[in-house]
């Protein structure tokens, strides 16, 4: 028994070696990668732990606005910004818009400004392009400290639909745990955003966000 679990020890130790060898180019700027996949709804928001601790959530709208709640008992720095994958020869895009409030639901700042110029940004260890979107900060750090309590993130555009990805917080921190579910939730997180996209779905996606602000 104890050399069976002394084998399974081995194993782990080396996982995460190789995990860290892969990943350590990566680990040196970038925020972890979440995958979100729940509905994210204002009753049922997605609670955001470690609000300092950078993160990329990746997610999709289908219908509805997303809602992220974040809380700390004590002061913090907040940043959050909001980016989108760019296909591969496809210069089109969706536009995303998030709001940012207080715990009684009283806004404290919105980015839903139709005339941002969205900028395409190359990850180069992740051989990735994004779409880069406004932010509440600057050039991906925070500039704003938070007091202690309760604050929740919306994101939404004009029809609720297509792949966002919700960047919070600037400290980066990448425990062995994180390193080694990387090497499972990259390969999923990169076929869902970008190699299983095509350049017509984001098109009809974006005649939908228009068709919605003509209609409203």
């Amino acid at each position: 028994m104890n050399i069976e679990k002394s084998r399974i020890l081995k194993v782990s130790l080396k996982s995460m070696l190789l995990a860290a060898l892969v990943f350590k180019p990566y680990m040196s700027f970038a925020h972890q990668p979440v995958l979100n996949d729940f509905e994210s709804t204002r009753a049922n928001p997605y609670v955001i732990e470690e609000p300092e601790v950078s993160k990329a959530i990746f997610s999709s709208l289908n219908g509805e606005a997303h809602y992220y709640q974040i809380s700390s008992p004590v002061e913090f720095k907040f940043y959050a910004g909001i980016t989108s994958p760019k296909i591969e020869d496809c210069e089109y895009y969706q536009r995303f818009a998030f709001s940012i409030f207080n715990e009684k639901m009283e806004l404290i700042a919105e980015f839903n400004d139709d005339k941002f110029e969205w900028w395409p940004w190359y990850e180069e260890y992740g051989k990735k392009w994004y779409w880069i979107g406004p932010e509440f900060g600057e050039k991906f750090k925070s500039t704003t400290n938070f007091e202690a309590g309760t604050y929740y993130i919306k994101v939404y555009n004009e029809s609720n639909s297509g792949n966002y990805v919700l960047a919070v917080g600037d400290d980066e921190k990448f425990t062995p745990m994180v390193i080694l579910k990387l090497l499972f939730k990259l390969p999923k997180i990169n076929k869902r955003f970008w190699d299983d996209v095509d350049c017509m779905t984001i098109i009809s996606n974006d005649e939908a966000d228009i068709r919605q602000r003509l209609n409203d």
